[in-house]
């Protein structure tokens, strides 16, 4: 491996992953996994008005984040407009469930088979909320014109399509985690943004008459992606000690060993986005049946709609993107909470006889974790606020209307990106060889 030190790790890992055959194999299976996604979210419901649709998603902020987990294919409304957004909402689900219901929470500790159980309740759960996401999109789109009025056999038609269109998908995700690298759910999301690449380059040959505007579009987003790597990857080493007793022959020795408990700075990830978006937009999605038609004097609906539209212009903007901000800090720290809780790791450590160094096990070594945890995710909530709001800050400073800057769609995209290297690295020393990270 000496010859090729000089190459990029990156690009290094990659050649050694294709010289396998079983990680080509699996690199090719992923690939071939995303080609069948991206030909499925081409595959359209028939009687759809494109042009009023691409009309709708320039006004409506909901059909937005749903494009963004469909891959895309929601802007087509293809039988998989859904994406993987109903799974996603289920797992969250369970996951909040899981600490709160005795019998799920019991579940959660038979290890590998009540994982695959719990695993099979999200997937009962996915159903009844793709049918109904489904139903309140044809909804939706119906009221807007997009789709013509159908009888009760035709609507019924759709949605059984759109339904078994995401669980398509989930199932695709699923194998590729099985046979392929990643995690398959997040490696479809994250074509489906990139998916999105070439259309912003062509967004941005139109604003290029903004040169300098442009210019700093271009170094604020590339600021943005190296904090997210700094933040998804930073942690916090809790020190670890732990005493072993071991027998030899008729004498017992004592034997000690030190690691230490990465606690994360960012532990919940893009989820308190997700909360905060879909709490955000929902007024403005319910006052947009009521708003006044164009010409006629705008009423309350219409307040409602320019008060949460991430569009609207200053002072008005402020409202929104103030209350986001808000949201996204609170939602950090309750989700945090939620997951810090079902880990347990004061418990886990007095079982495996492990202690912290100057802490009691216990309730002593809970509090110093809560309070550890509590200290760290300030860090992380702040700075997923502040990606939050970074589509407004970026617009005001770079004076760029035509580029968006999706921070949900950056903070997957790395994330997924971080985890994939890291899996390939994680195969690639088992094989004896070099990765890309240390």
């Amino acid at each position: 491996m000496q010859q090729t030190a000089a190459r990029p790790r990156l690009i290094q890992a990659l050649v050694d992953a294709f010289s396998l055959p079983d990680l080509r194999r699996r690199l090719l299976f992923t690939i071939g996994m995303l080609v069948v996604f991206r030909f499925i979210a081409h595959v359209p419901m028939p009687g759809v008005n494109l042009a009023a649709l691409q009309e709708l998603f320039q006004k409506n902020q909901l059909l937005g984040m749903l494009d963004l987990f469909s891959g895309g294919a929601m802007r087509n409304f293809s039988v998989a407009a859904m994406g993987v957004y109903p799974y996603i909402t289920a797992s969250i689900v369970m996951q909040l469930l899981v600490p709160v219901i005795p019998s799920l929470r019991n579940l959660s500790q038979e290890g590998e088979a009540g994982r695959r159980r719990i695993n099979q309740f999200t997937h009962w759960l996915t159903i009844p909320l793709a049918a109904l996401q489904g139903y309140a999109q044809l909804a939706l789109l119906r009221s807007q014109g997009v789709v013509g009025q159908a009888a009760v056999l035709p609507t019924f038609a759709m949605i059984v399509s759109m339904t078994a269109g995401t669980l398509f998908l989930v199932w695709l995700g699923e194998l590729i985690t099985e046979r392929g690298i990643g995690n398959g759910v997040s490696i479809i999301i994250f074509g489906g943004i990139v998916s999105g690449l070439p259309e912003m380059i062509g967004r941005g040959m139109i604003a290029k008459e903004n040169i300098v505007g442009l210019g700093a579009f271009i170094i604020l987003a590339l600021v943005t992606v190296a904090l997210i790597v700094i933040f998804t990857e930073g942690h916090r080493r809790i020190p670890v000690q732990y005493a072993r007793t071991a027998f030899r022959g008729a004498r017992m020795y004592r034997q000690t060993g030190s690691t230490y408990v990465p606690l994360r700075v960012n532990t919940a990830g893009m989820i308190p986005l997700i909360f905060a978006i879909s709490l955000l937009i929902f007024p403005a999605t319910i006052a947009s049946y009521f708003v006044s038609p164009q010409g006629q004097e705008a009423n309350f609906a219409s307040k409602i709609m320019e008060w949460f539209s991430p569009t609207a212009p200053l002072p008005v903007g402020l409202f929104y993107w103030g209350f986001y901000f808000l949201m996204v800090v609170a939602f950090a720290f309750f989700y945090t909470m939620v997951i810090f809780e079902q880990m347990d790791l004061a418990r886990t450590l007095q079982r495996q006889g492990g202690f912290i160094p100057g802490v009691r096990p216990g309730k002593p070594t809970t509090d110093y974790l809560n309070k550890v945890i509590n200290r760290i995710t300030w860090g992380g909530a702040l700075f997923l606020a502040v990606v939050a709001v970074l589509p407004f800050l970026i617009r005001q400073v770079t004076d760029v209307a035509v580029l968006t800057l999706s921070s949900t769609g950056i903070l997957i995209m790395v994330g997924v990106a971080l985890d994939t290297m890291k899996q390939i690295e994680a195969q690639l020393t088992m094989r004896r060889y070099e990765g890309f990270l240390r």
